[in-house]
């Protein structure tokens, strides 16, 4: 089975990776989907159908549990899953689907590398965090910022977040071997601190946010 990591990486918390090398049908064989999800299976077009297949595969193998537990939404669109307390949050890029399963609010985001993010960050970047970039790694450097906001828009999980205004990461600077850094949700009354780590593998950048209690 292509799971390319899977770990535990906080006390009840773990994080997976799997690679996509098996066609749709491998997972439709597998996955018995309920209902709801076949609904949103087909409003979904393209090689992102096997992206979205793949990550559920992937938590349902890291869950070690015999029957596949159905992704359920609640009114959000947040997914957990079926009989488990935990928090879920999934992504998927090109060739990889990432998970995260942890009992406090958690979010994961993988992306493959492209250049053309650094016209978008303007958009998403508070001036501390833009300031902070370097010439030689500023194109790793914003992808960690827009994962990691990603990852803690997903913990959220209520939508409605200006990932400029509402989501604040410290800046920090990058390390090619990967590294760590924290994360702010400040909005209305609410706010919630993160502990955010990253890590480049091959041409994505992985990023993960674990709400600190």
């Amino acid at each position: 089975m292509p799971i390319q990591l899977h770990q535990q990486i906080a006390p009840e918390t773990e994080l997976g990776i799997w690679r996509i090398e098996e066609p749709e049908a491998w997972f439709l064989d597998r996955l018995n989907l309920g209902t709801a999800e076949r609904r949103q299976l087909e409003q979904i077009k393209g090689r992102r159908r096997v992206e979205w297949l793949a990550a559920r595969q992937l938590v349902h193998q890291m869950s070690g549990r015999k029957k596949r537990g159905l992704f359920l939404k609640d009114e959000y669109g947040k997914p957990h899953l079926e009989g488990s307390a935990h928090h879920i949050s999934i992504s998927h890029s090109h060739e990889l689907a990432a998970a995260i399963a942890a009992p406090v609010a958690a979010g994961v985001d993988i992306q493959y590398l492209v250049p053309r993010i650094e016209r978008l960050a303007h958009k998403f970047m508070r001036p501390e965090e833009i300031a902070s970039l370097k010439p030689e790694s500023r194109i790793e450097h914003i992808h960690i910022y827009w994962g990691g906001k990603e990852a803690l828009y997903k913990a959220y999980g209520r939508r409605a977040l200006d990932f400029r205004t509402h989501i604040h990461i410290t800046p920090f600077s990058y390390d090619p071997k990967g590294g760590e850094g924290k994360g702010r949700i400040i909005k209305e009354g609410y706010e919630a601190w993160f502990q955010l780590k990253y890590f480049l593998l091959e041409n994505y950048m992985l990023v993960y946010g674990i709400q600190l209690i």
